[in-house]
């Protein structure tokens, strides 16, 4: 995305002068020959460095760097001037402007100077990237024995020459954030900003704030100019979370932004241009939202030009040993204990639960355990009780068992559990002593 500048001179030579060799540079250059001309223009469109002459016609460029900072925070101003007025260049790089040039000026010193902010810029975005890059880790981690997510993972590499817009469906919890800081890391956009947002966290008038930022007195408590999310993501990704979430108003308007790249600040009138790409991610069912007129049909097909859909864990069971094992590595630093893995009896309490919460729930499952266990391994009791208690769900695919069968293995492992109390197994199954004893008892 080429660096847009605008030029304010009422010297046509000089003017056309600036104006050609900024080109030359690569720079997409505008230019008028009047401060009235000039404010109007950044008030149409965003710049990334206005080049005003002090005096002009109209409005005077001191004038116009002060409304200039009014209304566009991030465009910086470099100021000419005559050698007869460096009290006039004072008094701008007072007002903010960045630099000032004097005249008669080589525009080669002026291209220098225009270098200089925009590298400056570059490199300001290119730590908003480190900080997101370096946040979720270089080596973005993701564990992947079983086939549906190696399958998962063949698409996101088919698509690392890809700019598309990816919508990641799912259950929560089965891991849609990490899948799109994969996607990111994995793209020609991966040494720029990843940023998120989770639609179903705030407030509709926040959320818009959030997002496409605002002017100052936009709104009670607007003190200052804001830049949002999708401007700062600008040449990055921005990743939306449980999208269906975003109320209907709002989708409107970043339907502009995903399908033309524009949109408007709250309050403000002027069109601001990005590059950014859009992931989105959502847990429910966005067709059937589209028929009950709770979700645009148009964004949903401008989000969804690759749909990847993510397997419950419950679906993958291959991959929660090693991801066990990849969470007791991560927690157990801050709990400073040696605890080597997990015994079998808890691993296979594990490898028999059905996780609704998925991913999320295996890793704080974990997590507690590592708080609890005592010893140099992972034990059943250091593991939810509601978990055990589920596990005996589960049937051995193998071999169907009697109802007798079943009613009998049940209360033994509700006695297990218990360790050994048949006077609270039985409160649990709901069921008086002697009849669990017959239970226990029958062969």
């Amino acid at each position: 995305m080429a660096f847009r500048i605008l030029v304010a001179e009422d010297e046509e030579i000089t003017l056309n002068n600036i104006v050609e060799s900024l080109r030359d540079e690569g720079y997409e250059v505008s230019g008028v020959k009047d401060g009235l001309d000039a404010l109007a223009r950044i008030e149409k469109a965003s710049f990334d460095v206005l080049i005003t002459d002090i005096k002009m016609p109209g409005m005077s460029g001191l004038e116009l760097l002060a409304k200039v900072k009014e209304r566009s925070v991030e465009t910086e101003v470099i100021v000419i001037t005559g050698f007869g007025s460096i009290g006039s260049a004072v008094e701008a790089m007072k007002t903010g402007s960045y630099d000032y040039i004097t005249k008669p000026f080589d525009l080669d010193e002026l291209s220098l100077k225009v270098k200089k902010i925009l590298e400056q810029k570059a490199l300001k975005k290119e730590n908003i990237a480190l900080k997101t890059f370096y946040g979720m880790n270089k080596e973005v981690p993701i564990i992947a024995r079983s086939e549906s997510m190696k399958r998962v993972l063949a698409v996101v590499e088919g698509m690392k020459g890809s700019d598309c817009n990816v919508l990641l469906t799912g259950e929560s919890g089965v891991g849609k954030n990490l899948i799109a800081k994969i996607i990111h890391s994995t793209s020609r956009r991966q040494g720029m900003p990843f940023l998120s947002i989770n639609c179903a966290t705030l407030t509709e008038d926040l959320l818009a704030s959030e997002l496409f930022g605002h002017e100052k007195g936009a709104f009670t408590g607007a003190i200052k100019t804001k830049q949002g999310l999708i401007e700062i993501a600008d040449t990055g990704t921005l990743f939306l979370d449980e999208i269906a979430e975003m109320p209907p108003t709002l989708q409107a308007k970043l339907l502009k932004a995903v399908e033309d790249g524009e949109f408007y600040r709250v309050g403000e009138t002027k069109l601001i241009k990005v590059d950014v790409r859009f992931i989105a991610a959502t847990n429910q069912d966005v067709k059937r939202l589209i028929s009950e007129g709770k979700f645009r049909e148009d964004l949903y097909y401008r989000l969804n030009v690759m749909e990847i859909s993510l397997p419950p864990l419950r679906e993958r069971m291959e991959d929660i040993k090693p991801m066990s094992a990849y969470f007791l590595q991560k927690h157990l630093p801050k709990a400073n204990k040696k605890i080597g893995g997990f015994t079998r009896d808890a691993l296979d309490i594990l490898l028999n639960y059905s996780f609704p919460g998925n991913v999320r729930e295996l890793e704080n499952i974990i997590e507690r355990a590592i708080i609890l266990e005592k010893g140099p391994l992972i034990t059943p009791e250091s593991l939810p009780h509601s978990l055990q208690v589920l596990r005996i769900d589960t049937l051995d695919s193998g071999r169907v068992l009697t109802v007798d069968e079943l009613v009998k293995e049940y209360a033994e492992k509700v006695v297990k559990i218990v360790g050994g109390n048949r006077t609270k197994a039985a409160e649990m199954l709901g069921i008086s002593r002697t009849s669990l004893w017959k239970i226990l008892k029958e062969e």
